[in-house]
């Protein structure tokens, strides 16, 4: 349900609905989320984690994230592999440009990328789930990868493979109370994954 005007979301309707077309129906795909899987959002989680939250200086700091070794190493493997690549982020679509460039610029192989609406406030879950149905009508998809743990079991509950990327904190099994791993945030009593469940599952108030 969109909370500004009560109108009921069919699926998200983001700018990149039309990229879809630009992948071969023969490629299998493997779909990728971004934050704390690909890019490393550690040094961003303080203007978060405090009140009030600053989310707009949360996601504009996006463009220093460092890349995660092994997240690109699997996109690139992937790729290798001759999977057709796609970006599934919890991001809003307002962040588009700089997602985009950030992708580039850390040599991410080429793919769609699907972004949250900027007035979507549904659980993460939910909105991967919808949009992973609408790419299986055309392809196969081999592999989705996604730390939050919310979101790892609602799109296996749905009959997809799923990769659990835990290495933002590989001891944690994703949980949102478990402790921190060494060099782990525990900023604010939050760890990393306590705050992008939080950013995922909730609209960012920009």
């Amino acid at each position: 349900m969109d909370s500004e005007n009560g109108a009921a979301h069919d699926g998200p309707e983001t700018a990149s609905e039309s990229v879809a077309e630009v992948l071969d129906e023969r490629l299998s795909l493997a779909v990728f989320d971004i934050d704390g899987v690909l890019a490393d959002v550690r040094h961003r989680l303080h203007y978060v984690t405090s009140r009030p939250k600053d989310w707009g200086r949360f996601f504009r700091a996006a463009p220093l994230d460092p890349p995660l070794p092994e997240g690109v190493d699997a996109v690139r493997t992937a790729k290798r592999a001759g999977h057709g690549i796609v970006y599934l982020t919890g991001r809003p679509e307002w962040c588009r440009a700089d997602t985009e460039w950030w992708l580039k610029e850390h040599g991410l192989p080429d793919g769609p990328l699907y972004m949250r609406d900027n007035s979507d406030r549904r659980p993460a879950g939910m909105t991967k789930v919808w949009r992973l149905r609408q790419l299986s009508r055309k392809h196969r998809i081999d592999a989705f990868v996604d730390d939050d743990v919310a979101v790892v079991e609602a799109v296996r509950n749905a009959g997809f493979r799923v990769l659990h990327a835990q290495w933002m904190g590989s001891d944690t099994n994703g949980a949102d109370s478990s402790p921190a791993a060494p060099g782990k945030s525990r900023e604010g009593g939050q760890t990393a994954q306590d705050v992008l469940f939080e950013i995922q599952e909730e609209h960012p108030r920009t």
